[in-house]
């Protein structure tokens, strides 16, 4: 088959280029002919998506967009498979092709901010359908700043975004909740969950739970609807509940970062310490994380599955989580980690990571149960349900 992969970077941006980057040679692999479209290219620390060197590549910020689509419609692809392009009209021309098929990674065409949170006093998944009343809630429900211009701006790009995704051949959600999200818009989709790597046997619980510090880690963007702000807060009431020295490890980076340093700075203490690291190579990341008791993952928007729990749970590290988004229906309470409950606060955060780390026993069952639940996520299943759907769109 051939298939080409139509996304806005080259280079690892975000959950979906990390994604690109497992897909695309595993596709290769299997002996499918790729190519590939991408926006841009930009020139940054981030890595370059994983592309085999015979797969032919067009990038519309190296020539145009009639170009880059004169090279895609020439080449003639069986299907294009679509992560998201910031261009409603060049999404359009790929589109019109009449092959596409959308990974939907995200609140795409179904949130005016994107989103999908009630950011108030006490920030919560929004459960509104997306339409003409978003707009009467933007600046009461803060769904992103105070300029009425960027709010018009905002809606018609979300509105231009769902009546596209209308005209694809095939939509499809990373997890049931997202195909409950756009079954609410009118929108069929099949469910096809992400997956995690490859494990030969299941890695023995090697934390000495018995030895001072307990090590806590955060990997992501620094944005305030990560939830980073509530993690720190939470720490003096996990120290004092477990009695134990805490070492908490940020990985990453993003607006929020210095309103957190200067944060954790206030509860600094021989009993509670913390790293900021920055942005760190997928290695690092992972190295990082298998060193560490436990991942948190504070965000308190309904994040659309929240493969970063997997992925820890694939180095047998169980997860903190809300109880958010696609997350519950990979993360089961007491098993490969635990649910903070919601309203999101500090408190049912620590909660949480109490009840993971408070008794040795208990953590080594999460840690197996962490690896037990990631390996149920695989590629090669992940690509076959893949290749049903592309089959029958081409039919």
């Amino acid at each position: 088959m051939r298939i080409a992969f139509v996304n806005h970077s080259r280079r690892k941006v975000g959950g979906a280029e990390v994604y690109l980057g497992a897909v695309i040679p595993a596709f290769a692999r299997a002996g499918h002919e790729l190519a590939c479209l991408f926006e841009d290219d930009p020139d940054s620390t981030h890595d370059r998506i994983s592309i085999p060197d015979e797969v032919p590549q067009w990038c519309v910020s190296a020539s145009s967009s009639t170009m880059a689509l004169a090279s895609l419609r020439e080449w003639h692809p069986d299907i294009c498979f679509v992560h998201g392009l910031h261009d409603p009209d060049l999404e359009a021309a790929v589109v019109a092709l009449g092959c596409g098929a959308l990974y939907v990674h995200n609140y795409y065409g179904t949130c005016i901010s994107g989103n999908k949170t009630v950011d108030g006093s006490t920030p919560g998944p929004c459960q509104r359908q997306f339409g003409p009343q978003c707009l009467l809630h933007y600046f009461p429900d803060h769904c992103g700043g105070r300029n009425p211009f960027t709010m018009l701006s905002r809606y018609r790009l979300q509105s231009r975004r769902l009546e596209l995704m209308r005209r694809y051949r095939a939509l499809i959600a990373n997890s049931g909740y997202m195909a409950r999200e756009l079954s609410a818009h009118g929108l069929h989709s099949d469910c096809v969950y992400p997956f995690t790597g490859s494990v030969n046997a299941a890695p023995p619980c090697s934390h000495d739970f018995a030895t001072d510090p307990l090590r806590l880690m955060f990997a992501g963007r620094m944005h305030a609807l990560k939830g980073g702000h509530l993690l720190i807060d939470s720490l003096p009431d996990i120290q004092r509940r477990l009695a134990r020295r805490l070492s908490l490890t940020f990985a990453g980076d993003g607006p929020e970062r210095g309103s957190w340093e200067k944060q954790a700075r206030t509860i600094t203490s021989e009993a509670v310490a913390f790293e900021f690291t920055g942005w760190l190579s997928a290695v690092e990341v992972q190295r990082r994380i298998a060193n560490s008791h436990l991942l948190i993952m504070p965000s308190i928007w309904p994040e659309p599955f929240g493969l970063s729990g997997l992925e820890a749970g694939q180095l047998g590290v169980p997860t903190v989580t809300f109880a958010v988004g696609g997350i519950p229906e990979w993360l089961h309470d007491g098993i490969n980690g635990h649910l903070a409950s919601l309203p999101a606060t500090s408190r049912s955060l620590a909660d949480a990571v109490v009840k993971s780390l408070s008794d040795p026993d208990h953590y080594r069952q999460l840690c197996t149960g962490a690896f037990a639940r990631s390996a149920a996520y695989s590629l090669d299943a992940h690509l076959a349900q893949l290749l049903q759907i592309f089959e029958r769109c081409t039919a």
